[in-house]
This record gives C-alpha cells, sequence and structure tokens, in this order.
C-alpha cells in the first residue's frame, strides 16, 4: 500500500511483533484494509454467511510469519501487506488471523463445486507466492508457509477425521472462552447425571435387554456410526429396536427425500400419517420389532446413550446426532449445528415436537440452542424432557 505508514505507541519501528504494546494493529493498516484479529475474526464469521445464503463458497490463505528470523520481520511485514494489497480484489478480506502469527486473507466469493472452488483456492495461494518471491529475499521466503483452506468444506462420507474445518471457526474459540466455567459445569454435570443414570437404571438395563434377546435374533445393542461436534465421528448406542441384517436403502432415501423436500419448502406429507405434517422419523418402518416398536415410542431404547455421555462423545442436552449419510445431504447452513455443542440425547427440538416438526425446523432450534445455551436452559430441557416422554409426544 504505497504511502502507508504503520504507527507505534513507541514512536519507533520495533525489531518484531512481540514489541508491539497492542494485539490490535494501529489504525494506519486498519485504514488500509488491513484488520487486526478481532475484527479479522468477525469478517470470517461474516463470510461464512453470507456463503450460505449465496452457496458461493470463499477460501481462506494463512501466511505464517511466526517463523521469519527476527531481524526481518519488520520490514517482511510491510512487503506483504503491500503484496496483499496488489495481488487481491479490493473484495478480499485481509488482516491478522493471529497476532504476529498468521496473516489471514479470505478470497469471498469465488463460486463453483468442491473441485473448482479448490482449484480455485490454489491459483490464489500460487498468485501470493508468486509476488512474495519478486519481493522477498529467499531466505525470507523459505521460513514463510502458506496454506489454503476452502467453505464450505469438502464432505466425504469415508473420512474417519473431522468433517469441519476448525481454522475457518476462530470466533467459536472466543465464546468457548467466554463460556468455559460453564462449559466445566455442564460436563460435570454430564458425567454425574450419565453415572447416576446408569447405576439407577441398571434393572431396567437388565429387563429390556431379557426382552430384547428373547423376542428377536441379534445383539442387545444398535451400534451405528454418527456425526459429533466438528463432524467428529463416534459409536453411537441404542438398545436394538429392528432386526439384524437389515437394509438401510429405505432409511436412505426416506432421509434424502425428507431433507431435500424441506430444503425445497414443500410442506407435503413425508413418512407421517394422514392429517399429520412431515415427520423426522418412519412411521411405518418394517424393520422394526414389536418390542423395538414400543421402546420407540416410549425413548427406552435410548437409555444406553448415557454411554455415550459418560464417554464424552455426547451431552445430556444438545443437537441431534446425525447419520453420516443424512450429513452428506445437509445444505451449507444446516452444519452449523454441529459447530458449537457435543449433540445430546436430548434437546430444544425434542421439547418442542420430536419427530413432529419440519427438518428445517428443527435444525434452527439446534441453531438456536447453542446461540443462547446456558446452564438454565439445559436445566428447563431436562426438566421438560420426562413430561414429554411420558406424553409420548411426537414419537414413532
Amino acid at each position: 500500500m504505497d504511502g502507508m505508514t504503520i504507527v507505534t505507541n513507541s514512536g519507533a519501528e520495533p525489531d518484531g511483533f512481540g514489541y508491539w504494546p497492542s494485539r490490535r494493529l494501529p489504525k494506519a493498516i486498519s485504514k488500509g484494509g488491513f484488520h487486526d484479529e478481532r475484527v479479522f475474526g468477525i469478517q470470517l464469521r461474516l463470510e461464512r454467511k453470507r456463503a450460505e445464503r449465496s452457496r458461493k463458497g470463499f477460501c481462506l490463505i494463512l501466511i505464517n510469519v511466526g517463523d521469519i528470523p527476527q531481524r526481518d520481520r519488520w520490514a517482511t511485514l510491510k512487503k506483504i501487506v503491500h503484496i496483499l494489497a496488489t495481488e487481491t480484489r479490493e473484495t478480499d478480506i485481509k488482516g491478522w488471523y493471529e497476532y504476529g502469527v498468521r496473516i489471514g486473507v479470505i478470497f469471498t466469493e469465488l463460486g463453483g463445486d468442491g473441485q473448482e472452488l479448490m482449484s480455485a483456492s490454489e491459483q490464489m495461494l500460487e498468485k501470493i507466492y508468486a509476488g512474495m518471491g519478486r519481493k522477498l529475499q529467499a531466505h525470507v521466503l523459505q521460513a514463510i508457509e502458506a496454506t489454503w483452506h476452502v467453505f464450505p468444506e469438502h464432505f466425504d462420507i469415508n473420512d474417519t477425521g473431522n468433517f469441519q474445518n476448525r481454522i475457518l471457526y476462530s470466533d467459536l474459540s472466543e465464546i468457548n472462552k467466554k463460556r468455559s466455567i460453564g462449559r466445566f459445569v455442564k460436563r460435570t454435570i454430564d458425567v454425574a447425571g450419565s453415572l447416576g443414570g446408569l447405576i439407577f437404571l441398571a434393572p431396567v438395563f437388565l429387563g429390556i435387554a431379557i426382552l430384547v434377546k428373547s423376542t428377536s435374533k441379534g445383539p442387545v445393542f444398535f451400534r451405528q456410526e454418527r456425526v459429533g461436534l466438528f463432524g467428529k465421528k463416534f459409536t453411537f448406542l441404542k438398545f436394538r429396536s429392528m432386526h439384524v441384517n437389515n437394509d438401510s436403502t429405505i432409511h436412505r432415501e426416506f432421509v434424502s427425500a425428507f431433507i431435500a423436500n424441506s430444503n425445497n419448502g414443500n410442506g407435503r406429507k413425508t413418512g407421517g400419517k394422514e392429517g399429520e405434517g412431515a415427520v423426522f422419523k418412519m412411521t411405518n418402518d418394517p424393520r422394526v420389532t414389536p418390542i423395538g416398536r414400543f421402546m420407540r415410542k416410549t425413548s427406552l431404547d435410548e437409555l444406553p446413550q448415557l454411554i455415550n455421555v459418560l464417554r464424552g462423545d455426547m451431552s445430556l442436552v444438545g443437537p441431534r446426532p446425525p447419520i453420516p449419510y443424512e450429513y452428506e445431504r445437509y445444505d451449507i447452513w444446516h452444519r452449523r449445528r454441529l459447530s458449537l455443542m457435543r449433540p445430546g440425547i436430548t434437546g430444544l427440538w425434542q421439547v418442542c415436537g420430536r419427530s413432529r416438526v419440519t427438518f428445517d425446523d428443527m435444525v434452527r432450534l439446534d441453531i438456536q440452542y447453542t446461540a443462547e445455551w446456558s446452564l438454565g436452559l439445559d436445566c428447563k430441557i431436562l426438566v421438560k424432557t420426562p413430561l414429554v416422554v411420558l406424553m409420548c409426544e411426537g414419537a414413532y
């Protein structure tokens, strides 16, 4: 940025970033379009929301400047800021992703599908590298590492890791810091509640296990892969309510149609009875056993999830954990429900209609829960859940 000056409180140019008294950049840089860490985090969050609405993805490029030799840091920073001003568009967003360590550049509204988005991101990174190659000395360039990250993230149903890239959600770390005490208390309640529940309900577990085993062939527990916080997979436990070796195709097709109808604003009945609205669960699933139908109606099949809570995969209260092939069908904004809280046995949507709400409404309730979460809200949901279960509201 020609003519730009960087002002410090000491009145002299420092040798390195560590000499700056504030985590915010001087106003001279901010006016030139280079944001401080706080503002850049806000811009990243807003860009995610824009991409969810416009369905035009973006690329976040991170330039690691933390390993630049101390004597070269100040001069190199000024050159990089100038390079980014000339090699990026006016609508692109530049600033500190992590103060003194990583500079971030958000290339906005790139559009295209996953492969096109990744290809465009590689081209952007090459363009920045080429600009630095012309302006920076070789030994300085070797100390700089750059990475690129695309939003929405590439989804691979066979991936065993996380589907969501936490780099793209830097603003959530600030929320977690503010909630650190509350989250510790929440986890304490989860451990105490799940452990107490497993001990107190041990006779119920035994009785259900005998019924399941004596009425159909197969194991007592049903194990299924589910998607948790930030897309991390875990083994989800329930009492088996279906015949073994059943074909999941019928449920895959149902889920795909249900989510597609919800996304299109289609209000037609999906899987429900005459006169009902759309429901999330299949009402006449031929794979369910007679005792399984009773367990589903009373939610007794959900009790083994207390083990998941004790393990730390789930919480007593939280968003519903989806199946991977369900997650694969998610719209971009749907994924937000798994970006802040562990999935739960019960949640806001379960006490607000359970299976009778539409898919989009369920997602909105989960997002509302994560945004407005408090220990008080958890207590209200936990108190209301037994009443909803006893009344069998929305259960199938």
